[in-house]
């Protein structure tokens, strides 16, 4: 049976193209308000990684049984995705905007966690080869997706800093 990778898949790709333009959007409108971006160097890295997994899914995984474990904690992880979409509002974005005298978000998820968005991110780029029975995808993609977080999380860290926002 095919159908339920490509309906797994296609929410997926979907999902991810209305988080660019939604990112986009809110990019734009911070730029407006004296927002700036930092360090965009890795962000052309960070835009392919994501484009080959969902590639790389849509090549490799119809077709295939999908594991309900597996699928459980993706859709567990959407959840926790669409929290944090839902706490930083018109300040989310897939780039590293620093908006000069706004507060740091600690609500939501940011109570608990100063980064929760990577975490979900890593865990998706985990679990869903997972749940597709792709266990060398799985970890050949959070080793890339570990390798541009850690360049992404000191650069943000320290732009924070160097606004004095983080404490």
């Amino acid at each position: 049976m095919m159908w339920p990778s490509i309906v797994l898949l296609t929410f997926v790709t979907l999902q991810r193209l209305g988080e660019l333009v939604l990112a986009r959007r809110n990019t734009a409108a911070l730029r407006t308000r004296g927002a700036r971006e930092v360090a965009p160097e890795h962000y052309p890295l960070m835009v392919a990684l994501h484009a080959v997994w969902i590639i790389g899914l849509w090549l490799l995984a119809p077709g295939r049984p999908i594991e309900p474990f597996w699928l459980a904690i993706f859709m567990g992880l959407q959840a926790l995705r669409f929290w944090v979409l839902a706490t930083l509002k018109d300040r989310w974005t897939t780039r590293i905007i620093i908006l000069p005298g706004a507060p740091l978000i600690r609500s939501g998820p940011y109570r608990f966690l100063r980064h929760p968005n990577y975490a979900i991110v890593a865990g998706e780029i985990a679990t869903l080869p997972l749940a597709f029975g792709l266990p060398v995808f799985a970890v050949v993609f959070s080793l890339f997706n570990a390798a541009i977080l850690h360049v992404r999380i000191k650069a943000e860290n320290a732009a924070l800093e160097s606004a004095m926002i983080l404490k």
